[in-house]
């Protein structure tokens, strides 16, 4: 698949308008109510997600975002990978996988046991990407999104 003009970048302080406006775009596409965890993300990464030890990841395209993913701590020293996106005219570039591997090497090289998700079961394309990289099921568990009724991990 072609990604040759594609890299995956850490997030920078000028990537903050397309992480929140990527995130909002998926979840109000998807008939999805801003809830307040996602809020919180998207408005301020730094604090809630980088200055806690996690990681966020910017797809570029001819150097513009196309696409993100963050991982967020976890108590278990895992991580949760969260506010997957890719653009619809980027589909097909491989880019989900990709930032799925960067996250997951990344989680490696921090030598965390997991990654884990919560998602929804209308994000049919998303859990098949899940489960070809690796991802199992898992029973419900609490969580602070109203919208989650699928949990996954995949095991490091």
């Amino acid at each position: 698949m072609p990604t040759a003009d594609a890299t995956i970048e850490p997030y920078r302080p000028d990537h903050a308008d397309a992480w929140r406006s990527l995130n909002e775009d998926w979840l109000i596409a998807g008939g999805y109510a801003l809830e307040p965890k996602d809020l919180l993300v998207l408005t301020d990464p730094q604090g809630a997600i980088l200055d806690k030890g996690g990681a966020i990841f910017i797809a570029e395209r001819d150097g513009a975002p196309v696409g993100c993913c963050s991982l967020m701590t976890m108590a278990d020293g895992g991580y949760e990978v969260g506010k997957m996106a890719v653009l619809e005219k980027a589909r097909g570039l491989n880019l989900g996988w990709r930032l799925l591997e960067t996250c997951e090497g990344h989680a490696r090289a921090n030598g965390a046991p997991r990654l884990y998700l919560e998602t929804n079961k209308a994000q049919t394309h998303a859990i098949a990407l899940y489960r070809r990289f690796g991802f199992v099921d898992l029973p419900p568990r609490p969580s602070p999104y109203v919208r989650c009724d699928v949990w996954m991990e995949k095991r490091l």
